[in-house]
């Protein structure tokens, strides 16, 4: 074993010191700022250079709100002494508050070159290193936890993990199964021990060990060990379905009873019969058919009936699901039949059913349909019409259900739909509206009328309406949405903007959606210690996937090309705050006086480590669009997009136009390449491509005549190829 470091003399404190630094350390815990700040400034007055104390008295000083001076009190505090663990520590949690993880990790690793067991270092630099997904140091790092603490079973089942997303099943399987023999007395229905378990068959799955998996899951499913009894049966029908089991299709029957109306259980049933659900095969409608017959309150069995059958047996199906639909006046039934229209034939045959409903079938009588039928029916017909792009037939169906019952919100959403579609946002909105003064109370009416009014380029409407349900105290109903991150508000305010000719508030918004996937991204860091803690394994693997594919998200993919559009144009710079009204500018002011008075307004004791939002001094997004590096900016929103949207042909296009504009041929000609691939008929695609052919004869053209007009000094092999480009017009 080493031994202990000497203590530096400029570190060393007299005993009244060295119990006023421990108690100043005990303040910090216990959250006793004041008392805390207090202590330190005795231990400064004697002891002015103490690094650890200023580093201390730094971070107490940030908790209560003085950010900027705390900051620099711990960087002094580092520099007077660089051999402290206890300073790099703070400023590793300094630098964590801002959302530095890469210098944070850094700064800890620093930390436990001087104190290799510390626990609570080790265990902040395992939640960056998950976070960052340095995978081999987060294996290094919890099999230290688990060397210092091998009583504690959260640091058993963190090992595992790591090796799980290093890649290493084997050696994780290794830990769990050391860390069930080290188990004694476990209670009975203990949850924390059965989605460890659970955790464990999956990893046995995950590995390929069908039949341990098995074992392990009856043999603890028997003894109540896991308590999950529908997990249970999914991992169970899963598993005999890949061992190819006679088993298997019981499994999935036993689920299809426990939830009738689950649509992957039926899939998972036929897939076993060895049956894709999208083929129209006779053997898997037989099989739909039967489960209808047997379970006749379940919808699901009927509805993917639907999808497989074809001709008189479509038409003997759909009949029974429409008119049963309409008779109770599911709202919903058109959404839910919607994608049965690519076939052109059900389409015909849908219509024709519902149309016919509508005929009395006795000729004595003007109609034998139920009012409630009837209203339903004229509002399925009128959704039909408007899908197919008739949108005269529709309103004229509108007007009928209308004038039968003109309280019926869905009609005049309906009617919206259908003026939305074509063209006519203004009479869209006002329909809206309408179906909103039906129900105040409805907060997807109000939603939709929001959204309705800022497409019909009405933004001050839009926010008067949508203030309805937001906090009242919030400097704009605006504000208060982008706070409670409604990618919905954002992404509908950002294309009003851009298509009423305000590129620099659509741009601003766009930036807000980026904001809001940035703080889900930093968002994970808290539960990558919670989830450990209460050992919701399974679910934390699954949010580590997702987060891995967030900027995936449509909302993202949306707002990165639009809000590159404006940094690719050559025109952006000439939008400058000259274009602002007097109005305008007035009620700039007003808006930033508002947000001043919220700001000032906000206290309280203790403000974390947190950093604090930035003054929004650019309220009209006019420096952004006005930004030097706004191209750059650009290209790292474009760049998540070319892994997750490889297959979006606007993406490669977006990533193009700021390539070429950043005078990076060579990736240009890769982006206008992909896009190629994949719709060389695009009519963007020429117009890039003669671009492309353009811009670099031009910047070959340059760069020959700037190479031959310099000295053969400039041209050595020592120079750099990237000085070149620098001084080219």
């Amino acid at each position: 074993m080493s031994k202990p470091l000497a203590i530096p003399p400029k570190r060393a404190l007299a005993s009244k010191e060295a119990t006023l630094f421990k108690d100043l350390l005990n303040h910090y815990e216990t959250k006793q700022l004041k008392k805390g700040l207090k202590t330190a400034d005795q231990i400064l007055k004697k002891y002015p250079e103490h690094g650890e104390t200023l580093c201390m008295k730094g971070l107490v000083l940030a908790h209560m709100g003085r950010r900027e001076e705390g900051i620099d009190l711990v960087k002094k505090g580092v520099r007077f002494d660089l051999t402290s663990h206890i300073c790099w520590h703070v400023f590793g949690l300094i630098q964590k508050g801002e959302k530095n993880y890469e210098e944070a990790l850094k700064s800890y690793t620093q930390a436990l070159r001087f104190d290799r067991e510390n626990l609570n270092i080790l265990r902040d630099a395992a939640q960056l290193q998950t976070q960052l997904r340095i995978f081999d140091g987060l294996v290094e790092t919890r099999s230290t936890l688990l060397r210092l603490r091998p009583n504690v079973r959260q640091h058993w089942v963190g090992l595992a993990v790591a090796h799980h997303l290093n890649g290493n099943l084997t050696e994780a399987r290794k830990i769990l199964e050391n860390y069930q023999r080290t188990l004694k007395n476990v209670p009975d229905y203990d949850i924390e021990h059965s989605e460890t378990l659970l955790y464990y068959v999956h990893l046995l799955e995950e590995i390929g060990d069908l039949d341990e998996a098995l074992s392990v899951l009856d043999s603890n499913a028997k003894t109540r060990a896991i308590v999950d009894r529908t997990a249970i049966m999914e991992i169970r029908a899963r598993v005999l379905t890949r061992k190819q089991s006679e088993e298997a299709e019981h499994a999935w029957r036993s689920l299809l009873e426990h939830n009738p109306d689950c649509y992957d259980y039926y899939r998972g049933y036929l897939s076993n019969m060895g049956v894709e659900l999208g083929e129209r095969n006779c053997c898997a409608l037989r099989v739909l058919k039967e489960f209808s017959a047997s379970i006749p309150k379940a919808t699901a069995p009927r509805r993917l009936a639907l999808t497989i059958s074809v001709g008189d047996a479509f038409k003997e199906l759909a009949k029974p699901y429409l008119l049963t639909g309409l008779a109770k006046g599911i709202p919903s039934l058109f959404a839910d039949i919607k994608s049965l229209y690519k076939d052109k034939e059900k389409q015909q045959v849908i219509e024709d059913i519902v149309e016919a409903s509508l005929t009395p079938t006795d000729p004595s009588s003007s109609t034998d349909v139920e009012p409630t039928t009837y209203l339903w029916t004229l509002y399925f017909l009128a959704q039909h019409h408007a899908y197919l792009s008739r949108a005269e037939k529709a309103l004229s169906i509108l007007e009928t259900a209308l004038s039968h019952t003109p309280t019926l919100p869905e009609l005049h959403l309906c009617k919206a739909r259908v003026l939305k579609r074509a063209g006519d946002y203004y009479g869209a909105a006002r329909c809206v509206n309408d179906a909103r003064l039906l129900d105040g109370q409805d907060r997807f009416l109000n939603t939709k009328c929001g959204k309705y009014l800022l497409r019909a380029g009405m933004p001050e409407e839009a926010s008067t309406v949508l203030g309805l349900f937001t906090k009242k105290d919030a400097p704009s109903p605006g504000a208060d949405l982008e706070d409670m991150q409604s990618l919905l508000y954002l992404l509908e305010e950002a294309n009003s903007h851009r298509q009423y000719g305000k590129p620099n508030l659509a741009l601003k918004k766009y930036m807000a959606i980026k904001k809001v996937f940035d703080e889900i991204d930093d968002d994970q860091y808290d539960f990558h210690g919670y989830n450990l803690r209460k050992f919701t394994i399974n679910i934390y693997m699954r949010l580590l996937k997702w987060e891995n594919t967030l900027r995936s998200h449509p909302a993202y993919v949306t707002a990165a090309v639009e809000a590159s559009k404006p940094q690719s144009s050559p025109l952006s710079h000439l939008f400058l705050s000259a274009n602002l009204t007097d109005a305008e500018k007035k009620a700039k002011k007003k808006a930033k006086k508002a947000a001043q008075k919220v700001q000032d307004d906000k206290k309280g004791t203790d403000k974390g480590l947190e950093a604090t939002p930035q003054k929004d001094d650019d309220r009209d997004g006019l420096k952004l669009l006005a930004s030097p590096d706004g191209l750059e900016q650009a290209a790292k929103l474009l760049h998540p997009l070319s892994t997750f949207c490889a297959n979006n042909i606007d993406v490669w296009i977006a990533i193009y136009d700021v390539a070429v504009r950043r005078k990076k041929l060579l990736q240009a000609l890769t982006a206008l390449n992909h896009a190629r691939s994949l719709d060389p008929e695009h009519p963007e695609l020429h117009i890039r491509a003669v671009h492309l052919k353009k811009t670099g004869t031009s910047l070959y053209s340059k760069l020959l005549t700037y190479s031959l007009s310099q000295s053969s000094s400039l041209l050595t092999p020592s120079t750099p190829t990237s000085s070149y480009w620098t001084h080219i017009p």
